[in-house]
């Protein structure tokens, strides 16, 4: 199974360390998040300081920016990479888009999946050297003279991944785009009876089949050394799912358990900022369902066994208690095949 994380940054100069850092331990790639950093510069550190890691963002905000903005990035950071970059897409919520961004919001899914086909468009013009003419709904581009054209990429173009939890962006995802990045708000049965049917969907409407489409399950670590650290590490991840359990958007994970009723009670109890008391609504059975939770020679075996026949890869993360470098054993022992 190959093995990913996000990055934790706080400073985009610790790029030139953190990403070398990863390669070292022995992750298969590192992602940028869009949050305090603008997720691509980073990047051009870690490429430069690193020789094998795959580099992507997961995610850039993509309605942020236009199809030719994204198409240039993605093309510029695969050609500094050598190939190793992956140029992964999330659409964030309305009010970011309108007023963080002061972009447009209207059809997300519709916009998403027309965007990724403009990116693909340009750059089958810069690598065929063909007309571009892509004519949209949301976005068009017709215009690409000899100043403004690359050429084509001496490592081919970048494969472009989508986040997405809702059915329509997920079905989009397997449409049109070569990688779906699967929200950490999952367990195995919602993966099973939710995520993939979905992709599906969008595999069957273009024709296109599961070898088309790389799937990377971002999945909560709750483990440690200690009995205190892992008590610790417990009560961060009942926060964060907490969180998560309390937005409508991801309620289906919840409801496939026959959890509703959580949602409801947590969505209230956010509206009145009572944040403990969501985090008690978290058992251990709901921690279980949706974290990788145990002793950390466990956790490797565990997450085979909850990815097993659905991902190709998975993402080691924990919002609240970013480290890493906590999981190298982890990492070393899932790159080993499976004794199974």
């Amino acid at each position: 199974m190959k093995v990913y994380t996000t990055a934790p940054m706080e400073d985009a100069r610790d790029a030139r360390t953190t990403f070398r850092h990863l390669e070292e331990i022995g992750y298969d790639g590192a992602f940028s998040f869009e949050a305090k950093l603008d997720p691509f510069l980073p990047l051009v550190l870690a490429a430069e300081n690193t020789r094998t890691l795959e580099l992507g963002t997961a995610i850039a905000i993509a309605f942020a920016r236009n199809p030719m903005n994204l198409a240039n990035l993605a093309h510029g950071l695969q050609a500094i990479s050598e190939g190793r970059f992956v140029l992964g897409l999330g659409s964030q919520v309305r009010p970011h888009i309108e007023k963080r961004f002061s972009m447009t919001w209207s059809k997300p899914a519709a916009r998403m999946r027309e965007l990724v086909l403009a990116i693909k468009a340009i750059f089958h013009s810069w690598e065929s050297g063909s007309r571009l003419n892509f004519r949209g709904d949301f976005y068009t581009h017709t215009i690409m003279i000899p100043a403004f054209d690359p050429g084509p990429n001496p490592f081919g173009p970048p494969p472009i991944y989508m986040g997405g939890f809702m059915p329509r962006m997920t079905a989009v995802a397997g449409e049109v785009a070569d990688g779906f990045i699967a929200h950490p708000f999952n367990s195995r049965k919602s993966l099973l009876e939710n995520t993939l049917p979905t992709l599906e969907k969008g595999l069957q409407r273009a024709g296109r089949t599961r070898n088309d489409l790389r799937i990377i399950c971002a999945t909560l670590v709750v483990t440690a050394d200690r009995e205190e650290d892992f008590e610790a590490s417990k009560l961060a991840a009942r926060k964060q799912l907490a969180f998560y359990g309390s937005t409508p958007a991801y309620v289906s994970t919840l409801e496939c358990h026959g959890w509703s009723d959580l949602h409801t009670e947590l969505n209230r109890l956010s509206k009145e900022g009572r944040w403990d008391d969501m985090t008690d609504l978290i058992t251990d059975d709901i921690l279980d369902a949706i974290a990788v939770v145990g002793p950390r020679e466990e956790i490797a075996t565990k997450l085979r066994q909850r990815l097993s026949s659905i991902a190709d890869g998975v993402s080691l993360t924990h919002n609240r208690a970013p480290d890493p470098a906590h999981w190298a054993d982890i990492v070393v022992e899932l790159r080993m095949p499976s004794r199974s």
